[in-house]
C-alpha cells in the first residue's frame, strides 16, 4: 500500500483549517496556546498525521472552543 493510499484508508479528515477560519485564529496562535509546534500543527491540518496525543487533542478543541467531532471527521469516499 502506498503512503497516499494509508491516508486514505484512514478516512478521517482534520477541519483546523475551517475551525480557525471561523475563529480568526492563526495556526503560530493556535501553535502558542496549545504548546505544539506550527509544524506538527501544519501536518494534523493537512491530514498527514497517522496519530495524535489525546493531550493534544483536548489542547486543540478547548482552544478551539470545539468538540472533537467538530475537528475530526469522518471523510466520506
Amino acid at each position: 500500500m502506498t503512503p497516499a493510499e494509508e491516508e486514505e484508508a484512514a478516512g478521517i479528515h482534520c477541519r483546523l483549517d475551517e475551525l480557525l477560519a471561523e475563529r480568526g485564529m492563526t495556526l503560530a496562535r493556535l501553535s502558542e496556546l496549545v504548546g505544539v509546534s506550527v509544524v506538527n500543527l501544519s501536518v494534523l491540518k493537512n491530514d498527514r498525521a497517522r496519530a495524535i496525543r489525546y493531550s493534544t487533542l483536548s489542547a486543540i478543541c478547548r482552544a478551539l472552543d470545539c468538540e472533537v467531532g467538530e475537528l475530526l471527521v469522518r471523510a466520506d469516499p
